[in-house]
């Protein structure tokens, strides 16, 4: 039995892919204790996030398995490969992912950058998913800006044939959410995307607080992303 497999992609690098990975991951460790959760970060350039989410949410992968595709400079995987003098070997990725879809009940995969972020010279994170098929959520910043984001990677998901389960719009401080009718109104954009804002992340102050973690993750609409 195949998991349910689910892609966090974002409009931009820093967005919040990482914490609500990590939200929806202690949110499951939490409800579904017997499940059998899988984490993947196909590739990662420069330490961070497979780090922090092996760490915090205490998982029984190594870091290879969370990310098979190192490298230590901290820019665009098609840039360090080169840099490094090093390849990227997709049918790895892909092979990786197979396992975890084999071993895990709930599996997350977490994107590099958007969807226009290049994984190769000729190869954009939008190509990876659209050739896994994979459900895929949009996370856009509680910022200025964030609406033309979200609508840019809206229209190459739409090119890319991209099945997006719906949008999640991240506070990165404390006072983001004060602004969100500002910046980012669920309305216009359920207007102007047709796709549904599955919710608000909350800002969270402790990264490595778990229940917290769990918490921010519950304030979303989960019936769009699982249903067990």
């Amino acid at each position: 039995m195949q998991a349910s497999a689910f892609f966090i992609t974002g409009t931009d690098t820093g967005v919040g892919k990482t914490i609500l990975t990590a939200s929806l991951a202690a949110y499951y460790q939490t409800h579904y204790p017997d499940g059998r959760l899988g984490v993947y970060k196909p590739i990662q350039s420069g330490v961070g996030d497979r780090e922090y989410l092996q760490t915090t949410l205490k998982l029984d992968q190594s870091l290879e398995q969370i990310t098979p595709l190192f490298f230590e400079t901290p820019v665009a995987s098609a840039i360090a490969a080169q840099r490094e003098n090093k390849e990227i070997d997709l049918g790895l990725i892909w092979q990786q992912y197979q396992v975890l879809r084999a071993e895990a009940d709930f599996l997350l995969v977490e994107g590099m950058g958007g969807l226009g972020s290049p994984i190769t010279w000729e190869y954009l994170v939008a190509d990876l998913a659209k050739d896994w098929r994979i459900p895929t959520i949009l996370v856009v910043p509680v910022r200025l800006g964030g609406i033309g984001q979200a609508i840019s990677n809206l229209a190459l998901a739409n090119q890319k044939q991209i099945k997006i389960l719906g949008i999640v719009l991240s506070c990165g401080d404390s006072e983001s959410a004060n602004y969100l009718n500002d910046w980012t109104p669920i309305d216009l954009i359920e207007n102007l995307t047709n796709i549904p804002v599955i919710g608000v992340l909350p800002f969270v102050s402790d990264l490595s607080d778990r229940a917290a973690l769990s918490q921010a993750a519950s304030q979303l609409n989960l019936g769009y992303i699982w249903k067990i």
